[in-house]
């Protein structure tokens, strides 16, 4: 191979590494991800720039074309042009804040990931390197998120060696002594195997399936149960009276998913049950773009989508604590869970509803990233999904 290209398909052929095993589904592999910013300040042009960013961000998001495909029980063709689509926002600012000159490359980088992790441009910030505080840093909360950041900055100098021996080091300090996050004593999160049809079967039978799923984790000490995303299917009062009258007669919380939907939209929620009634407890502020939240239609003069609560309710009470709920795809981004943490929440919930994932690691992932936020920040952490 010709000198020129060498260094520039070595690179590329690395950031695809450093994306699919970092991204693999185990939280311990998570500090992978901070060969990206290295890589990134060893490109020498900006198309080389641009191509380590495709490959790092493709390979993280290998899932998404098959998942796409399920989803939509269609060819791999719509989830393809999707994955392509989304890789643009993460190309392109990574790309464009890229420089030759090492004294800015540091704020340039910090720059990019900052970019990266809020919105406009955090709305498709998935596979974010900063994920990897939470198993570098255990415990260590805003300061390891700190740590982390300067460690970035410290990876795109001529210092890297140095920075990337040190982070080394706490990489193995911690997987030596990794713990996953405690569950709450009361607390149980259902795993579901139902498939599409959870959300979609809205039958008498499938409730009174739930519901004698939820009597069986109470008979072991469960007093709040969470059941997944969409578990409840539409909202609507015959739901509600059915589940209240069942609870009636325990002292238990049920947690569930469930749609509301009216003329304009709907929106993905949360749901509380008890004896003593139901309310509505979280909005989801960022549902998946494209297949759910779908901002152009209102331009185009249509109805429909699911609506993004951006910055509303980032934690809610419930039973005397307060839960910082992420529901499925605000597990994949940086600013939903952040924003939750600077109201200092007693421990965190993730819900899914992944049966569309299915021969894809994006569930693993999901549980991945919600496990290295929990550790980062010291919270218990409540996990339902359905597969």
């Amino acid at each position: 191979m010709h000198r020129k290209y060498r260094q520039p398909v070595l690179l590329l052929a690395a950031s695809i590494v450093a994306g699919t095993v970092a991204w693999s589904g185990n939280a311990l592999s998570l500090p992978i991800a901070l060969m990206f910013p290295v890589l990134w300040a060893l490109a020498r042009t900006r198309l080389t720039t641009a191509c380590v960013s495709a490959g790092y961000f493709l390979a993280a998001s290998r899932g998404l074309p098959q998942g796409v495909a399920t989803f939509y029980a269609s060819d791999l063709r719509p989830g393809l042009a999707l994955w392509l689509c989304a890789s643009l926002g993460f190309v392109g600012v990574h790309t464009m804040l890229w420089t030759r000159c090492e004294r800015a490359r540091a704020l340039r980088y910090l720059a990019a990931a900052s970019l990266m992790a809020i919105p406009p441009f955090g709305i498709i910030g998935w596979a974010h390197p900063i994920t990897a505080a939470g198993v570098l840093f255990p415990g260590w909360g805003w300061w390891g998120l700190l740590a982390t950041t300067a460690g970035f900055m410290g990876l795109v100098t001529r210092m890297w060696p140095a920075v990337a021996m040190m982070l080394s080091g706490f990489w193995l300090w911690s997987a030596a002594f990794w713990t996953d996050p405690t569950l709450p004593e009361t607390w149980r999160g259902v795993d579901l195997e139902l498939g599409a049809s959870l959300g979609r079967d809205i039958s008498m039978i499938r409730h009174r399936d739930l519901i004698a799923t939820v009597m069986a984790q109470a008979s072991r000490g469960a007093r709040t149960i969470v059941l997944p995303e969409s578990a409840l299917g539409f909202w609507t009062p015959t739901v509600e009276r059915l589940w209240v009258q069942a609870l009636q007669e325990t002292d238990l919380t049920v947690v569930a998913g469930a749609a509301i939907v009216d003329a304009r939209g709907y929106d993905n929620v949360l749901v509380a049950l008890s004896g003593g009634g139901a309310r509505m407890l979280y909005r989801e502020r960022m549902p998946v773009p494209g297949s759910m939240w779908q901002p152009w239609r209102p331009l185009l003069g249509q109805s429909g989508g699911a609506r993004a609560h951006f910055f509303a309710n980032p934690v809610v009470d419930l039973t005397g604590e307060r839960v910082a709920p992420l529901i499925c795809y605000e597990q994949l981004v940086v600013w939903p869970v952040l924003q939750s943490m600077l109201d200092d929440p007693d421990l965190i919930l993730a819900v899914g509803n992944g049966w569309w994932t299915k021969g894809t690691s994006i569930v693993a992932i999901q549980r991945a990233s919600a496990q290295a936020w929990a550790r980062l920040f010291g919270k218990p952490l409540v996990i339902s999904f359905n597969t």
